[in-house]
């Protein structure tokens, strides 16, 4: 593909060109150490969220590497803290992202799971701001919070830092790092379901001198669900050791494994329709798996960084991430549509899978201030490359059509097959390189322009079931600008563009991959600092235009796999309002309300399955007449939902906690979750659901040193 140009990518290449040849770079006795997502240069502002009972935070990196507030920030940007994670007992990020404005969780079985922001699914997830597009576009398992600080979500296109602009939202999980004082906690849990968990966390100097500090976190977790017949173990190590090794470098290291064992997972759900069109209404805790079911992964994340303050306030940051996935399992399918009488009607599809995936992730960038027209700007220049090696083969089973009996009497008595009726999969790869940067330019005391640039080459070789998905995209540009203006001291308006080029994981009925989404997004809005900066809200207005959006278009035949089609014209229109932080006095809050319109072409409603109205609130108030106590109120709502064979009517889900300490380190929490008992479905992604968990219960005994 040529070299794409207008004005507006020239436009910043040429500032980012000037920028970076700049001969004078602003000088700074003071030789503050600029330690990514640790603190701000020059003003000591530091990020982590841990020791915070905040429910808002500091800084975002997100958006440009830049290091700046959200209200600095010129597209919405929220964060969800360690508070907020503990307090909530949101040990997931399943549980964490439902939590979250602007965010839909769409859990289409057990162990595999979407996301959505703004009408699309999210592809973008980052750890410490490195990552690489989902290959598939979802996750499997579920992803243990205990080993992170806080998760920034970045709404909007986010082309800039991740090689693909994509106009729903970047998740970026940011971990936890060593300490300079010897801290240590533990947490014991027990809920409903026979769940319980433990998790131990211990930070501190390894080294009498303190230049060698360490961490370990450790989880375990053992559950049966609400769902007849399905168990799941989890157990998570994170272990990382950072070094001085000078005044001026810190070298770390650092290991994440993750093991998830389900028993009788879902693969696929429940059946939304009988054969007549009428909805079904099974029990909450009704399944389709097999008793002999599983599905296992596993997860090994090992990185490497070097800091480098390279004088005059600069600093050279230089990562490499080896990450490795596998996925075993055995699982059972029902399809077809019930009588709504007799309840016969379903099929029986066995299956075994395997999964693997190798990425390699290599990043360098340099940040720093420079001086340019008497005035000081801050300017982010790096090269990012990664490879992605993935491979995965299915297994069919024998007696693949055999008729079953109603749902209702199924209790997981199906005779297991032999896998060996056929097998197909995919091999293929995918490497990209990318130069990148950003410049923060102020161009008076209360206008900041921000302009940025990346450059990327992508290659795609191998096969997918059989056929071809060599593909290549060579120098395509995906520019960003913003600008952000302080109308007072604590309130600013801002508006930002960027184009969208995003690389597409979804099949045609050839089992091609599509072509890459292409557009634009733009975002304006308001934002402001409250009650002395200790709250932040915030008003923004989107839109987006795409083309070759993906569509589902039916089933490929012989198989369960979906297939699609992409189409043209696609546009999203919408608004969204957030506030985060304390409230009123002892009243932290998270809260946010999202509403979204997208339309095809011809003007039809599009994208039906996702909610156009959303609302989120978390919240915990320290009681003043019992200050060692804290009660607090989760809610999220979504109006109805449809897609071509079912509805989902408007619900709510309610949550409440209470805290109490009896000591300064030790503490108890109760979370009561869905305590109206609602009845609703996860999910309208496909033409199969299952429905969310029943009131539930989860008590959590907390020691810190």
């Amino acid at each position: 593909m040529a070299l794409r140009r207008n004005p507006l990518s020239l436009g910043i290449l040429a500032a980012l060109s000037a920028t970076a040849a700049a001969p004078t770079l602003a000088s700074n006795e003071s030789g503050a150490v600029v330690l990514q997502t640790l603190e701000v240069s020059g003003e000591g502002i530091k990020a982590e969220t841990e020791h915070s009972e905040s429910y808002s935070a500091p800084i975002a990196t997100s958006a440009t590497r830049l290091a700046l507030t959200p209200r600095e920030t010129p597209q919405a940007v929220t964060t969800v803290t360690r508070a907020l994670l503990d307090d909530y007992s949101l040990n997931t990020l399943n549980d964490a992202l439902e939590l979250t404005p602007g965010v839909s969780v769409e859990r289409v079985e057990t162990d595999r799971t979407y996301y959505t922001a703004r009408g699309f699914n999210i592809t973008n997830f980052q750890v410490d701001g490195l990552g690489i597009p989902a290959i598939y576009d979802n996750l499997y398992g579920d992803i243990d919070t205990a080993i992170y600080d806080r998760i920034e979500v970045l709404r909007g296109a986010n082309g800039l830092l991740s090689g693909t602009g994509n106009p729903s939202a970047t998740v970026n999980l940011i971990r936890k790092r060593p300490t300079e004082e010897f801290q240590a906690s533990a947490d014991l849990s027990a809920g409903s379901w026979d769940r319980y968990r433990l998790q131990g966390d211990v930070a501190g100097p390894l080294n009498e001198a303190g230049t060698v500090r360490g961490r370990l976190v450790v989880s375990g977790s053992n559950e049966n669900s609400y769902l007849d017949r399905y168990e799941k173990e989890r157990n998570v190590f994170y272990g990382v050791i950072e070094a001085d090794l000078g005044d001026n470098t810190l070298l770390t290291l650092g290991h994440t494994e993750q093991r998830d064992y389900a028993d009788s997972p879902l693969w696929g759900a429940l059946p939304l329709t009988y054969a007549d069109g009428s909805p079904t209404n099974y029990d909450v805790s009704t399944s389709t798996a097999a008793d002999w079911a599983y599905w296992d992964n596993v997860t090994r994340d090992t990185f490497v960084e070097l800091q480098q303050q390279l004088g005059g306030n600069w600093s050279a940051i230089a990562r490499l991430t080896h990450l490795e996935s596998d996925s075993d399992s055995e699982l059972f399918y029902q399809y077809g549509s019930p009588d709504k009488d007799t309840g016969l009607g379903l099929y029986a599809y066995p299956s075994a899978y395997e999964f693997e995936s190798e990425q390699l992730i290599a990043d360098v960038y340099a940040t720093g201030p420079f001086r340019l027209g008497g005035r000081e700007h801050e300017l982010v220049v790096g090269t990012q490359w990664y490879r992605s090696e993935v491979s995965d083969l299915s297994y069919y089973g024998q007696g693949i059509g055999t008729a079953l009996g109603p749902l209702e009497d199924f209790d997981g008595n199906y005779p297991k097959p032999a896998f060996d009726a056929g097998t197909a999969g995919s091999d293929w790869e995918d490497e990209q390189t990318s130069l990148y940067g950003a410049a923060r330019f102020s161009l008076t005391d209360r206008l900041a322009l921000i302009t940025g640039l990346r450059v990327t080459h992508l290659d795609s070789e191998g096969v997918s079931y059989g056929v071809s998905q060599d593909t290549s995209y060579d120098n395509e540009l995906t520019p960003y600008a913003g600008a952000v203006y302080d109308l007072t001291d604590s309130v600013s308006v801002y508006a930002s563009y960027t184009e969208i080029f995003d690389p597409q994981s979804e099949i045609d009925s050839n089992r091609k991959r599509l072509d890459p989404v292409q557009g634009s997004n733009i975002e304006a809005g308001v934002k402001a600092d409250l009650f002395n900066g200790g709250a932040y809200a915030a008003l923004a207005v989107f839109r987006a235009e795409q083309d070759n959006v993906a569509e589902a278009a039916g089933t490929i035949s012989g198989t369960v796999d979906t297939y699609y089609r992409g189409v043209d014209g696609v546009v999203s229109n919408g608004f969204e309002l957030d506030l985060a932080g304390e409230v009123l006095p002892g009243l932290q809050a998270l809260a946010g309300y999202s509403y979204v319109d997208i339309e095809n072409a011809d003007g039809s409603r599009a994208k039906t399955e996702t909610p156009r109205h959303l609302l989120k609130l978390s919240s915990t108030y320290r009681l003043p007449a019992l200050p060692q106590m804290r009660v607090g109120a989760s809610y999220r709502w979504q109006d109805a939902i449809r897609n071509a064979t079912a509805e989902q009517d408007s619900y709510g889900v309610l949550g409440l906690m209470a805290d109490y300490a009896f000591t300064p380190n030790l503490s108890a929490t109760l979370n009561l979750n869905n305590v109206t008992d609602e009845k609703y479905l996860n999910s309208l992604k496909y033409n199969q659901s299952y429905y969310g968990a029943s009131r539930n219960a989860m008590l959590k005994l907390s020691w810190k040193y």
